[in-house]
């Protein structure tokens, strides 16, 4: 005789509830509005039969079974299972929302401003809203809210942004929403525009970030509108040569690495070991032990518990502390001089790639001897022109000269000893000094020594120095000469969903706007910062979802087309980009550097070979209005902003089709975005694809970018020296700035999924 089983009881039911199978089918069929070619029905019966013949089950159960079985089904072949789960995760915030706040979770979205009062008395917002904002304005754009804009995240997306991104209360409660977090953002950015102009200025705000036409960084996603940390991404500072500025450096990285920015460091212009300090000779310790201590700081000062500080140093190729520097993040020898938690790069001129390429031999110099007996500083030199210029003259000077003492090594040794480390360790970063100072907008105020964290960010630097310290009515005084310490703030086009709705003309003038008005919101803990941010008013406009984009198009990454479909779409951005900031300019006035830039004399765009009618027409109104920023655009990593707006990372190709993101105690499936049997063949792997293709395309956009991009080598672990070398030659005789993390596969290396029956 068949059992009976015995009915499910739900233990935080309305009254006395049973799990029951047609009221779980209705809820499901809710969640996949619009996904009819799904079969639901079957998903139903697995959660009902994993669930029924328990005695009892909670809804937090139910709602875990729903997306353990959802994300079971999440497969190439049907990748919206994704928003299935993405629906069910949203239903269970509606309600925690609800809860917390107390207000109907039927309504999705609780009163917006009673979420201002909330959050504001418990000092999780910081009050500007509701300090700024009229009670009516607040009720007003709270009724721009379209919880329907929900349905655009993917599972990964949403659950990325709930984790890291929306504000909870102390306890880690859920009380913001997604709409909320881009309202509370558009409103923060706006908060300082005219009255008369500014609710319709946050509803366009609002517009492109909830359509995920475009992401604000980490810093202001997590940030805006909130009590602590501050909006800006990136910042590069340059070390003086004297034990005061050393410290002083090191306390000003802490202070900007607590409030959540990546940081860059600029040690080229410290002595090298064994150089001498006030005459004596060979007592130096070099840069290492100045690693080590910028290491501790990374790993001590961590961003209110979130993640570490993340810190890259920069020193040039022709430091006699080069291949300790090289050696730093290896896991073999001496511990005392490893640096694990700190990432590197490299500074090259174009005469060391070219005494590489020709197996000539290269010097290496002490940076303080330089200084004592030339009488200036190899780095503040660059070649002006490809081929020619001033670095290389001063260099030529340093090797003939009898009294400095140097070091010969072939250059292809040191390029060894670079790839060796980048095979292991991902880095160094290769930063190409001379293309940069060549094209850099501001070269008349300033000299690049170095790029940022990620790669995509170069603009004038200069070390802050200690000129006296006194005392005067019981007080200690600093005087210091603040030196250009880099700050930039960035933002990106997702170009998988912008291009598509043909919404660019209308997104980037919106875009620049946010991004500028960054730099008079941001409260920065480091004053050389707040002096450099107003001085250049810099930005970083770039964009991600690029080979989501030439997989909705159906082109081929190896292919010309997709060459030239970069160049032109590059120089369209570039084109609404600078039309923006000059409109800007016209409006709130030129940055204070502009008179002199390449932007003012027309440089710039004679440089780029903009000679089109338009191109001309904007080239005599930026000498006549001038431009708001002096820098203007930088192609960021956006691992993490281009998950939550459902599409592929920065430039990158993607790794796979189709993975699992490990998170502590489950993996989450994820497809390559719109993943169909029209797009299948488009998603070709990074590891399979013919890099050079890649670099062809980065050339030509690299072109209309003013400042840089984060650019991935992509290669298999088995990839010989040779074949590495000719990658970065190519890359640098193409014209790049930079290059970013190389990265190689491990051992086992899948076949193509492409080539798959």
């Amino acid at each position: 005789m068949e059992t009976v089983k015995a009915r499910t009881r739900v233990t935080d039911g309305d009254g006395e509830e049973f799990l029951d199978l047609e009221r779980l089918n209705r809820f499901i069929h809710r969640m996949s509005t619009n996904l009819d070619h799904l079969d639901v029905t079957s998903y139903g019966i697995k959660v009902f039969e994993a669930l029924h013949g328990k005695e009892e089950v909670s809804k937090k159960q139910i709602t875990n079974e729903l997306l353990l079985r959802g994300l079971e089904n999440i497969s190439p072949s049907e990748p919206d299972w994704t928003y299935v789960c993405s629906n069910i995760y949203l239903n269970q915030l509606y309600k925690q929302a609800a809860s917390n706040r107390g207000f109907q979770s039927t309504d999705k979205y609780g009163p917006f401003d009673q979420l201002h009062k909330q959050l504001t008395d418990m000092n999780i917002y910081s009050g500007q809203i509701l300090n700024n904002y009229t009670e009516k304005e607040i009720k007003e754009l709270g009724e721009i809210i379209d919880p329907e804009k929900d349905r655009l995240f993917t599972y990964i997306g949403l659950k990325t942004l709930a984790d890291r991104y929306l504000a909870t209360d102390h306890d880690g409660n859920v009380f913001e929403l997604p709409q909320e977090r881009f309202l509370t953002i558009a409103m923060t950015l706006m908060v300082n525009e005219p009255k008369e102009d500014r609710l319709e200025l946050v509803k366009e705000a609002y517009w492109a970030l909830s359509n995920l036409y475009m992401t604000v960084a980490t810093p202001t996603l997590a940030n805006a509108g909130k009590s602590y940390g501050q909006l800006s991404s990136c910042f590069i500072d340059t070390v003086d040569d004297s034990l005061q500025g050393i410290y002083d450096s090191n306390t000003d990285i802490a202070n900007l690495s607590k409030n959540g920015g990546g940081i860059g460091v600029y040690l080229g212009k410290i002595r090298a070991h064994g150089s001498s300090i006030k005459g004596f000779k060979g007592v130096s310790s070099g840069v290492m032990p100045w690693m080590k201590q910028l290491n501790n700081t990374a790993v001590s000062v961590d961003q209110l518990g979130q993640r570490q500080g993340a810190i890259a140093v920069y020193l040039d190729i022709w430091h006699q502390d080069i291949f300790k520097f090289l050696d730093a993040k290896l896991n073999n020898g001496d511990e005392r001089q490893r640096t694990h938690d700190l990432f590197t790069g490299v500074s090259l001129p174009d005469l060391f790639m070219e005494k590489v390429d020709a197996r000539e031999d290269w010097y290496l110099f002490d940076p303080h001897e330089v200084r004592t007996v030339m009488g200036y500083s190899l780095e503040d030199y660059y070649d002006e022109k490809t081929g020619a210029g001033s670095f290389r003259e001063r260099y030529e000077e340093c090797v003939n000269h009898p009294d400095l003492s140097k070091e010969k090594v072939p250059a292809i040794e040191i390029m060894k000893r670079v790839m060796i480390s980048q095979l292991e360790t991902g880095t160094p970063y290769m930063f190409y000094r001379d293309e940069a100072n060549r094209q850099n907008p501001n070269s008349h105020n300033g000299m690049i020594y170095c790029s940022n964290l990620c790669t995509e960010i170069m603009q004038n630097q200069s070390a802050t120095t200690v000129e006296e310290q006194y005392t005067e009515d019981g007080k200690i005084i600093i005087t210091k000469t603040p030196g250009d310490f880099v700050v930039c703030n960035l933002s990106s086009i997702n170009l998988g969903k912008a291009i598509p709705d043909e919404v660019l003309e209308r997104l980037i003038p919106i875009q620049v706007r946010m991004l500028d008005n960054v730099i008079d919101l941001n409260n920065i803990p480091v004053l050389q910062v707040q002096l450099t941010n107003q001085k250049y008013r810099a930005v970083g406009l770039g964009t991600f979802g690029y080979h989501h984009l030439l997989a909705l198009k159906e082109i081929k990454w190896e292919s010309e087309e997709a060459v030239d479909y970069a160049d032109q779409l590059y120089e369209q951005i570039a084109f609404l980009t600078i039309k923006a900031s000059m409109e800007l300019a016209k409006e709130k006035g030129h940055y204070p550097l502009f008179e002199g830039s390449k932007w003012h004399d027309g440089s710039y765009f004679e440089q780029k070979d903009y000679h089109s009618e338009v191109w001309g027409e904007l080239k005599r109104d930026v000498q006549k209005y001038g431009m708001r920023n002096g820098y203007l655009m930088a192609v960021a990593p956006n691992s993490s902003t281009s998950i939550i707006a459902g599409s592929t990372a920065s430039i990158d190709p993607i790794f796979k089709k189709f993975y699992s993101e490990e998170k502590k105690d489950y993996k989450i499936p994820v497809t390559a975005p719109d993943l169909s049997p029209k797009t299948f063949w488009y998603y070709k792997s990074a590891y399979e694809i013919d890099h050079t293709w890649t670099i062809k395309q980065n050339a030509v956009r690299q072109k209309h970018i003013d400042q840089s991009i984060s650019f991935n080598f992509y290669v298999k672990n088995t990839i010989k020296a040779k074949e590495l070398l000719d990658l970065h030659m190519f890359a640098w005789k193409s014209g790049f700035k930079t290059t970013y993390y190389t990265r190689s596969t491990s051992s086992d290396i899948e076949d193509c999924e492409s080539c798959e029956s």
